[in-house]
C-alpha cells in the first residue's frame, strides 16, 4: 500500500508582523501535516514570517487592498505572483484575515495559479474561489480563529504543541542591553491610535526609572527621533538599533514590556515576556490582545473610539491612552514583574482577560 503523500501548502497572511506572528499556531499545525510549507506575506510581516518554526519559505506580495499605503494594481506585480505561485506547485492553500477582511480577492489570484483546494473564513458568499468557507466563531481571538480554520482543513495541532505563539530561537543580546534586567518601553505603533503620544511616553520612562527600574527603549529605524525623545536621560535608547529577531532577544531578556497594541507586544508574547498592553480600543482587546502570556491591559475600553478602526485618535488629547497615570503603569509592571509563580496567565484591571 503506497502512503498517502503529504500535500505541499501555501498559508497566506498579508497584514504586518503582529499579525504574521499571532497566525504562528496556525502554521505549525499546517506545517505538521504537510511535506513542504511556505508562507505569503506582505513585505512588513516577510520578517516576521522567517521567524516562525515550520515555515519552508516567505514568499513577499504588497497586495493593493491591505496596508496603510496599499500599492497600485498592476499587471507587472500580479504576473510575478502568479508565476511564484505556480512554480510552488501548491496543494493547499489557508487564507488567514482579520475578521473585518475579506479573503476573496487572494483566493482568486490561488485559484488562477493552479492552487488545487483553498480555504477561508468568508462571510461573503465566494462562489468557486473557496473550497471550504469557513465561519469564524463570534469573539475569536485572532491566534484561535486561525487555527480554527486549520483545524477545519484538516490540519490540527500536532501532539504535544501547547499552540502559543513561538518564534525560532532569537540571538542574545547583552552586547545591547548591558546585563542588568531591565524593562522595555516600546513607544512607536505603526497606527499612531494605538500609541502613546511621545511626551507621555517619556513621562512613563522617567516614572520607570525613578521607580527603580532599569529602561531599554526600543524602535525601529524610523522611530529614532521618537525612542531619543523617550529615553532622554532616564533610559537605554535602542531606536533603530535592532532587526526584528534581535528585538526579540531584547524583548526575551526582559522582565516586562510595556507597549501598544502593535507588533512588538505579540514579540514580546511569543518569547513568553509579559507586556503591560497599552490598548486603545479602536480594535477589540478580545481578538487583539496579548495572546496566553501574563499581561495587564490599561486604556478605556469605553472610549468614544471604541471598535472604530480609527488609525488617528478622533478625540482631543488621545485620553484613552494618555489619561493612563503613571502610578497605573507602575502598578502593572509591578504585578507583573512580581507575581508569584502560580499567578494566572491574564490580568486587567477589574477582570480576567
Amino acid at each position: 500500500m503506497t502512503p498517502t503523500r503529504l500535500p505541499r501548502t501555501l498559508v497566506v497572511r498579508l497584514d504586518s508582523s503582529g499579525d504574521v506572528l499571532l497566525a504562528g499556531p496556525a502554521v505549525r499545525a499546517v506545517a505538521a501535516g504537510s511535506s513542504y510549507t511556505a508562507l505569503l506575506c506582505g513585505p512588513q510581516g516577510a520578517a516576521a514570517g522567517r521567524m516562525l518554526p515550520g515555515v519552508d519559505d516567505v514568499l513577499t506580495y504588497d497586495a493593493p487592498w491591505v496596508g496603510l499605503e496599499p500599492p497600485p494594481v498592476t499587471r507587472p506585480a500580479t504576473r510575478q505572483l502568479m508565476e511564484t505561485l505556480t512554480a510552488g506547485r501548491f496543494d493547499r492553500a489557508l487564507v488567514l484575515v482579520s475578521y473585518h477582511q475579506s479573503p476573496l480577492p487572494v483566493a482568486l489570484l490561488l485559484k488562477l495559479a493552479g492552487i488545487g483546494r483553498t480555504a477561508a473564513d468568508c462571510e461573503d458568499y465566494p462562489g468557486a474561489l473557496l473550497d471550504l468557507r469557513h465561519r469564524r466563531r463570534p469573539h475569536r481571538h485572532e491566534a484561535l480563529a486561525a487555527l480554527d480554520l486549520a483545524h477545519a482543513a484538516g490540519f490540527p495541532l500536532p501532539p504535544g504543541d501547547d499552540g502559543r505563539l513561538r518564534v525560532l530561537p532569537p540571538p542574545h543580546t547583552t552586547h545591547l542591553t548591558g546585563p542588568e534586567p531591565y524593562v522595555v518601553l516600546h513607544p512607536g505603533a505603526a497606527v499612531p491610535a494605538r500609541a502613546w503620544s511621545p511626551g507621555r511616553a517619556a513621562r512613563a520612562a522617567a516614572a520607570l526609572s525613578a521607580a527603580g527600574h532599569r529602561v531599554v527603549v526600543t524602535g525601529g529605524r524610523a522611530e529614532r527621533e521618537l525612542t531619543a525623545r523617550v529615553a532622554g536621560r532616564h533610559a537605554l535608547d535602542l531606536g533603530g538599533a535592532t532587526d526584528l529577531p534581535q528585538l526579540a532577544g531584547v524583548l526575551a531578556a526582559a522582565r516586562a514590556v510595556v507597549a501598544g497594541n502593535t507588533g512588538p507586544a505579540h514579540l514580546a508574547a511569543a518569547v513568553r515576556t509579559p507586556v503591560v498592553s497599552l490598548f486603545a480600543p479602536v480594535v477589540p482587546a478580545e481578538r487583539w490582545a496579548p495572546y496566553r502570556v501574563p499581561h495587564v491591559l490599561l486604556g478605556d475600553p469605553r472610549a468614544a473610539c471604541a471598535d472604530t478602526r480609527a488609525r488617528h485618535c478622533p478625540v482631543p488629547g488621545h485620553p484613552c491612552l494618555d489619561g493612563i497615570g503613571d502610578a497605573e503603569v507602575l502598578d502593572a509592571v509591578a504585578a507583573l514583574t512580581d507575581r508569584p509563580a502560580d499567578r494566572g496567565e491574564q490580568t486587567e484591571r477589574g477582570a480576567a482577560v
